[in-house]
C-alpha cells in the first residue's frame, strides 16, 4: 500500500471514530448501544433519541462539514497566494461576516430598529451570510480589474482591517447585552446550528467542496506560478474566480452558521503536507478535507469535555502546528 493510500485509510478511520465518539460523549454519557439504537430507530429511551438525533448528530455533522470546508478553503488560499500563512479568511470573508453580525446585533439597537420584523427574521446566520456575500462581490469585482494576485491579497487584508475598525466602533457604542451576544458569536460554536440551518449549510458547503475538487488541476499549475500556468494554457482569471467562489462559499457559510472558527484552515493543509509528503493537490485536497473533519471533531470533543469555546481549542491545537511548520520547513510548496 502506498503512503498516500495509508494516510487516507488512517484519516478515514480517525474521522469515523471521532464522529462516533462525538455522538457518545457529552454532559450525559451514552453507551455505543444506546447511540446505535437511537440512530437505527430501535426501541430506546425518548430522551436518548432526542439527545442523539436532535443535538449531538447535528453538532457532529456540522463539525464534519465545517472542518472539511475550512481545510479545503485554506489549502486553496495558500496555493493561490503562494503564502504558507494564508488562511480561508484572508480575503476578508470573516470580516464581512463579522460586519453583518455586528450590524444585526449591535447596529439595530443603536438605530432603534431591533424590533422590526425584517430585522428579526434575518437572524445572525443570515446577517453573516449577507456580509460574506458582500465581500464576495467586492473580491470578484477587484479580481477582474487587477491581475497581480499579491495586490489582491494586500487589498483583502486592508479591507478586513477597515471592517474590523468599524466593528470596534460599533462595539464601543453598543449596550452591554448586545455586546455580549456579539462576543459570544466571535468565540465560535458548532452547537447553535439547527436542523433547518443544517439543511442549508450542507448543500452550500458540498457545492464549495465540489468546486474545490474541480480546481485541483489549476491549483497544481498555479503551484509553479501564474506565468507557468499561463504558458500551460490555464485561463488565469477564470481559475482565480472559481477558487475565490469556492473559498467564499466554504468559509463564508461556515462563518455564517458557526462563527469565525480559527486556525483550522491555516494549520490543516500543513498537517496534510507533512502526512502525505507530496505537493500534488490530487492527494492534498482529499487529505486536507479528511484531516480538517477529524481535527474539528476532536476539538469539539475537547470543547465539550473542558466546557470551553471551540475557538479556544482550535487555537491551542493549531498554533503549535503553524509554529512547527514555520520553524522546521524552508520550502512549503516544494
Amino acid at each position: 500500500m502506498s503512503r498516500s493510500a495509508l494516510v487516507f485509510v488512517l484519516l478515514a478511520l480517525a474521522t469515523a471514530a471521532l464522529f462516533a465518539a462525538d455522538l457518545a460523549v457529552g454532559s450525559v454519557a451514552l453507551s455505543p448501544g444506546e447511540v446505535w439504537g437511537a440512530l437505527t430507530g430501535a426501541e430506546s429511551d425518548p430522551t436518548v433519541r432526542n439527545i442523539v438525533l436532535n443535538i449531538r448528530l447535528l453538532k457532529a455533522v456540522t463539525a464534519l462539514l465545517a472542518g472539511a470546508a475550512l481545510a479545503a478553503a485554506g489549502l486553496q488560499m495558500q496555493t493561490l497566494f503562494r503564502n504558507p500563512l494564508a488562511g480561508p479568511y484572508v480575503l476578508g470573508v470573516s470580516a464581512g461576516a463579522s460586519l453583518g453580525v455586528a450590524l444585526f446585533l449591535l447596529g439595530a439597537p443603536l438605530l432603534g430598529i431591533a424590533g422590526h420584523s425584517a430585522v428579526r427574521s434575518l437572524g445572525v446566520a443570515g446577517a453573516a451570510w449577507l456580509g460574506s456575500a458582500a465581500v464576495l462581490a467586492v473580491v470578484m469585482a477587484v479580481s477582474r480589474r487587477i491581475h497581480d494576485i499579491m495586490v489582491i491579497l494586500i487589498l483583502g487584508i486592508m479591507f478586513g482591517s477597515g471592517i474590523g475598525a468599524v466593528v470596534e466602533i460599533m462595539q464601543y457604542l453598543s449596550n452591554e447585552a448586545a455586546l455580549k451576544s456579539f462576543v459570544v458569536w466571535t468565540m465560535g460554536s458548532l452547537g447553535d446550528v439547527t436542523g433547518p440551518q443544517l439543511a442549508l449549510l450542507a448543500p452550500v458547503v458540498c457545492i464549495g467542496l465540489v468546486l474545490a475538487v474541480l480546481v485541483i488541476k489549476p491549483l497544481d499549475l498555479l503551484l509553479l506560478g501564474e506565468n507557468y500556468a499561463r504558458t500551460m494554457g490555464l485561463h488565469i482569471p477564470r481559475a482565480r474566480a472559481l477558487i475565490f467562489l469556492s473559498t467564499i462559499l466554504l468559509a463564508g457559510t461556515v462563518t455564517a452558521f458557526c462563527g469565525p472558527v480559527g486556525f483550522v484552515g491555516l494549520a490543516v493543509p500543513h498537517i496534510a503536507r507533512m502526512l502525505c509528503r507530496r505537493a500534488d493537490h490530487r492527494t492534498l485536497m482529499p487529505a486536507s478535507m479528511l484531516a480538517g473533519a477529524s481535527l474539528l471533531l476532536g476539538c469539539d470533543l475537547l470543547a465539550k469535555t473542558l466546557a470551553l469555546p471551540i475557538n479556544s481549542i482550535t487555537a491551542l491545537m493549531g498554533i503549535p502546528v503553524v509554529i512547527l511548520v514555520v520553524v522546521r520547513n524552508r520550502s512549503f510548496f516544494g
